[in-house]
């Protein structure tokens, strides 16, 4: 069973070494992790949202409709250059309070900080590039 994203770097904070942090990534690698990883340090990822804590409703932990792991794949119509090219923005914001309103509330948390290209605790740039070689661009 794969983990929520959020506890992946939950691992990721209380892991004491560069090198934990590393296995702690491979092992766990996901779509859905990776997508939060260029997200958040990959400065070729413009995303076409406001910044700052979105107007939203979190779900309940116990009741969520679905998971990061499946709703990452609408990242591609949140970002310049995506999916959604000609969406209005309205349209667009839909999108993102319906993936954080259908995901765990600690993996709407982060999602809200990739998007303000905010790193969770214990995670950075090195990390990344050590874990995924060929995920950032330069």
């Amino acid at each position: 069973m794969k983990l929520y994203v959020y506890e992946v770097l939950e691992r990721i904070a209380k892991a004491k070494t560069k090198k934990e942090k590393v296995e702690i990534l491979q092992q766990n690698n996901s779509g859905a992790l990776q997508d939060i990883c260029r997200g958040t340090f990959d400065n070729s990822i413009v995303w076409l949202l406001p910044e700052g804590q979105p107007p939203y409703t979190a779900n309940k932990p116990e009741s969520v409709p679905s998971d990061l792991h499946r709703e990452c794949r609408l990242f591609a119509y949140l970002v310049k250059g995506g999916k959604g090219p000609d969406l209005v923005q309205v349209r667009r914001e839909k999108i993102f309070i319906g993936i954080l309103e259908s995901i765990h509330p600690k993996d709407a948390s982060v999602v809200i900080d990739m998007i303000n290209k905010k790193a969770p605790k214990g995670l950075t740039r090195a990390v990344v590039e050590e874990a995924f070689p060929n995920l950032l661009l330069k």
